[in-house]
């Protein structure tokens, strides 16, 4: 069972105390865990490596071995996965198929791909036990024409499209963009920014991906870059919906694992810099109040002030680190805090004048 999107709605709305209390900061276990233990299975057989440490590949490169992780579908899924890693792969000619790949477990699920959708296998192959970049390459024509027919494509027609044929259902839809996804797809590391993107070199194939993404509920954006044409997404959530889509769940948490950590992180900054501005302000004022008393202390007013200016001046004096509300607590009685600032203000106003008045 996959992790739906209304389950990723209710824990986008956990306030930021919640998801402290659940302990979710860098995957510390607790309710997220249990979150996606309970939705799937699939997920837990991933292992603890998902919750534990850190990874020494990319995000990116995590989000494909997620992907990987998941069983080929039938056929037909089989079919839309494969032809998604065509359109979206380094080049697919009336030549040539060539796909290139750092990822050991994209790597590795190819082979059996191809099998399963074309029954052909690669005339290279990259081994996905050396590290670097894999190539699997097929040139044999027999071949190429098989793959030709099975996604629909016209030989007289250079320029590609896709087979809308084989994603008459939603699974092979999925399957289809997580083939997109896996051939020609990348994702920024959440902990720097959100940008999700497919690049192909077909820009038919890039405006029909855009129209298939708007029927499915998404609001993808385009670009060109050099000769590949991008459909991207910069939104958080909707990179989040996408990776959950695709099935890549764990993935997606841990978007919204580094949302949360931003959320605590800029909360707590604002609230150091609020205290710090105020303690700033407490400080000048108290120095200011002070300098004033002294200077009606020297000019011999100090001690004619009414008995309330002169509690004030005392409580500042023997009290310069407080602020105005726990000075006006210590007053006999008690004064509000608007009251004592009155009174400190009038202190001040003296000493500019140069002299003393009695009342307050």
């Amino acid at each position: 069972m996959s992790v739906q999107k209304t389950d990723l709605n209710l824990f986008r709305r956990l306030r930021p105390a919640e998801v402290c209390d659940a302990g979710l900061v860098r995957w510390a276990g607790g309710r997220l865990r249990r979150f996606v233990q309970s939705q799937s299975a699939e997920v837990c057989d991933a292992g603890p490596a998902f919750w534990e440490g850190e990874s020494t590949m990319s995000f990116a490169g995590d989000v494909k071995t997620e992907l990987c992780r998941g069983k080929l579908g039938d056929k037909s899924a089989a079919q839309a996965e494969a032809c998604g890693v065509l359109l979206y792969c380094n080049r697919f000619t009336l030549d040539q198929v060539k796909i290139v790949t750092e990822s050991p477990a994209f790597a590795k699920r190819l082979p059996g791909l191809f099998r399963k959708a074309f029954g052909l296998t690669f005339d290279e192959k990259g081994d996905p036990g050396t590290p670097g970049k894999r190539i699997f390459t097929i040139g044999d024509r027999a071949k190429l024409a098989l793959l030709w027919e099975v996604c629909a494509f016209d030989p007289s027609d250079p320029a590609h499209h896709i087979n809308f044929g084989l994603l008459e259902d939603g699974p092979c839809r999925v399957a289809f963009l997580r083939g997109a996804f896996l051939a020609g797809g990348s994702v920024t590391d959440p902990q720097k920014g959100y940008h999700l993107e497919l690049a192909t070199t077909h820009l038919r194939v890039s405006r029909e991906l855009h129209t298939l993404l708007l029927e499915l509920g998404y609001t993808p954006k385009e670009t060109t870059r050099k000769a590949n044409y991008i459909t991207y997404f910069k939104q958080s959530e909707a990179i989040e919906d996408f990776l959950t889509a695709i099935g890549a769940p764990i993935a997606a948490m841990e978007l919204m694992n580094a949302k949360a950590e931003k959320l605590l992180r800029n909360g707590v900054n604002r609230r150091v810099n609020c205290e710090a501005a105020n303690v700033d302000k407490t400080v000048d004022a108290a120095l200011e109040q002070r300098q004033a008393i002294q200077t009606l202390r020297e000019a011999g007013t100090l001690d004619t002030l009414s008995p309330k200016l002169r509690e004030a001046a005392a409580l500042r004096e023997a009290h310069p680190e407080l602020s105005l509300a726990q000075l006006a607590a210590l007053c006999d009685p008690p004064v509000t805090k608007s009251s004592l600032s009155h009174r400190l203000r009038k202190l001040i106003q003296l000493s500019q004048a140069g002299a003393g008045e009695g009342g307050v």
